[in-house]
């Protein structure tokens, strides 16, 4: 009879020769600058962008005030990222 032994999660090489205090940098939400030609929609996003009044109102804050909220992307194993929250932001 075999057993079902839960198989054991392996490091990557490359986090064997970090420190922990790096490993957790590395695993922290990071403000940074992305070229908007490595970003890609999120497939199939419930959301639309639509040209509106309050898209406009949004553009005119982004002017006046800069970006107050960054856009959220994740890392796709292609080194692109992936829109996850803030597709109006991409427009401007």
């Amino acid at each position: 009879m075999q057993k079902n032994t839960p198989k054991m999660q392996l490091p990557k090489l490359d986090d064997l020769f970090l420190t922990e205090e790096e490993r957790k940098q590395n695993s922290l939400e990071k403000v940074i600058d992305i070229k908007l030609s490595d970003i890609d929609d999120f497939p199939d996003h419930p959301f639309k962008v639509v040209e509106n009044e309050d898209m406009y109102n949004m553009r005119d804050s982004i002017i006046e005030n800069g970006v107050l909220v960054p856009a959220l992307v994740r890392p796709k194993p292609n080194g692109k990222y992936e829109m996850v929250s803030g597709h109006r932001r991409k427009f401007y």
